[in-house]
């Protein structure tokens, strides 16, 4: 059975970024996830493809797709590799108002030193939004 050669992954590794490097790949993954970037069924490439790709340790993207598949934004099927999964909730509202909270208080503490007015910040925040996942805006 021939099967598809896997895109790279649009991702970038940024050195002065304060996320360990598995983190960075966990956020990206799920940013074109969100973005309709990657489909459903989508694969991603080996974890060795990634690692060269990235130029980044094999441990390192292993760690970063155990994490998306437990989290149920990939499903693992043996002998093929890893596709997008289908979504579903994967947090329980607690968890993901904890997220959101985390988020925003991270958010506001990484720009508010930058001295724009509160307006700029959201609608940057917005447009943002509306470029990355135009599918979740209501």
């Amino acid at each position: 059975m021939n099967l598809p050669r896997r895109s790279p992954l649009m991702l970038q590794i940024a050195t002065g970024d304060p996320r360990p490097i598995n983190r960075q790949i966990v956020d990206g993954v799920k940013r074109l996830i969100a973005s309709g970037e990657l489909v459903v069924g989508a694969g991603l490439p080996s974890v060795r493809g990634l690692a060269t790709q990235l130029a980044v340790n094999p441990n390192t993207v292993a760690k970063a797709y155990t994490e998306l598949t437990t989290e149920g934004w990939l499903d693992a099927r043996a002998g093929l590799g890893l596709f997008v999964a289908t979504p579903r909730q994967r947090l329980s509202d607690t968890e993901r108002e904890r997220r959101l909270n985390e988020a925003v208080v991270r958010f506001v503490g990484d720009v508010i030193s930058l001295g724009y007015p509160d307006q700029v910040l959201l609608d940057r925040v917005a447009a943002e939004l509306t470029l990355i996942a135009p599918k979740h805006r209501g």
